[in-house]
């Protein structure tokens, strides 16, 4: 592992910035004839054409075409149903101040959220708001703001809702509380994971004295969504929902490395100023999707490893710390380890346990184009009297005069 995320970093030149988030417009008047939203819906982005550093369309469309496939059979695993007094009801006028106060700073150069009546704020309005009714005791974290603003570019927001609900309570359980008793408690397993394998970066953040904390939560918190290039957001997202929470520590590492790898990085950054501007200032060329998501997959880094790491650091948590203690057993990974759960659950309360089904239909084969029956100057009752042999016996027919072929019923 330490070898994956060794001081050697690979920079390949062909890799440009993914500026999408530049220039600015109105969802109302609709963006000026010199604008152009990009594929994720960023007025002015640079991805709005294929170029350098970018995928092929045809690998764009096959990952679309997955994610609606899955889509269309969202019923299938999302069996609840969204609650209408969660849309409906007002919600708590502490908590609506504060919703309110910060829809306007989620993607604001998305065309979705540049209008604070659009559809984008408003619907984000209502997810957020309909968490605050659904859990109380929680309330509001300012950090689900971007989370559920992704979620509603993908999905409408009934099924945004819900998608929230699970990463909050699923995914990352203790993240999104008054207290978020689980990020102090995955911030003190990403230094030792920092310790073990970057003990050079390690070394130096004790010694400028840059904490976790300082960083970690608007990454994990947020899901990298303020932190990365917008295709680099996606692709990380894909990995976070199959694999768990700990793709969120080999990013983490990624970027740390990218940021302090070196002997000349670490030396050009001799404060705690220094040091965390490097973390939030790496090239953007460096964090383009394909290049970074393979050193994310680098990094050997197990579910076994990540438990053992936790259990170790869970112990060593001092029992003065407010608030409820952490409870990282209650947390899945990933999409299999949910599914296998809700199963499990289901079959304890006697219902059968349905597997969800993607069903992709092969394309029609074309078929040849059918010929128009020769009917000029026939009916359809000079037809039969011309056939040969004799008449059938049966139920006399009704009479229908001059009735031609094509108006006929059989």
């Amino acid at each position: 592992m330490a070898q994956a995320l060794g001081e050697d970093l690979v920079q390949p030149p062909e890799l440009q910035d993914d500026s999408s988030s530049l220039g600015s417009d109105s969802e109302l008047s609709g963006p000026g004839p010199y604008r152009q939203a990009d594929r994720y819906g960023f007025i002015g982005g640079s991805s709005a054409e294929p170029g350098p550093g970018q995928p092929p369309a045809d690998l764009i469309r096959q990952r679309e075409m997955k994610w609606v496939e899955m889509t269309s059979h969202w019923e299938k695993t999302m069996s609840r149903r969204y609650k209408k007094e969660l849309a409906e009801a007002p919600g708590d006028p502490q908590w609506m101040e504060t919703i309110g106060r910060d829809l306007h700073r989620q993607f604001p150069l998305h065309e979705m959220f540049v209008s604070p009546q659009g559809h984008g704020q408003q619907g984000l309005l209502q997810v957020l708001k309909a968490y605050t009714l659904y859990r109380p005791e929680q309330g509001y974290c300012q950090a689900q703001g971007p989370v559920a603003a992704v979620l509603l570019m993908h999905l409408p927001p009934e099924e945004a809702f819900w998608c929230l609900v699970q990463i909050c309570e699923v995914y990352l359980p203790g993240y999104y509380g008054p207290h978020m008793e689980a990020v102090r408690l995955d911030a003190e397993v990403f230094m030792a994971l920092l310790r073990r394998l970057l003990p050079h970066v390690h070394k130096h953040l004790q010694q400028v004295g840059v904490g976790p904390l300082l960083y970690l939560p608007e990454w994990f918190l947020c899901l990298f969504a303020r932190s990365l290039p917008f295709p680099t957001v996606l692709r990380v997202w894909d990995a976070f929902l199959s694999e768990g929470a700990k793709v969120l520590f080999r990013v983490g590492l990624t970027l740390v490395r990218l940021a302090l790898g070196t002997a000349e990085q670490r030396g050009a950054c001799p404060g705690l100023l220094e040091t965390l501007g490097a973390l939030r200032a790496i090239p953007a060329a460096q964090l383009q999707e394909e290049a970074f998501m393979s050193q994310v997959h680098s990094v050997v880094l197990s579910e076994r490893d990540l438990q053992r790491e936790i259990k170790a650091q869970l112990a060593q948590l001092p029992d003065s710390v407010p608030g409820p203690p952490p409870r990282p057993q209650v947390r899945l990974a990933g999409a299999q380890a949910i599914f296998e759960a809700q199963q499990l659950a289901g079959a304890r309360r006697g219902a059968k346990p349905e597997v969800p089904r993607i069903v992709v239909q092969p394309p029609e084969e074309p078929r040849p184009p059918r010929r128009k029956p020769q009917t000029r100057g026939k009916t359809f009752h000079g037809l039969l009297t011309r056939a040969r042999g004799p008449p059938i016996e049966g139920p006399p027919r009704p009479q229908r005069g001059s009735t031609s072929f094509l108006d006929t019923r059989f």
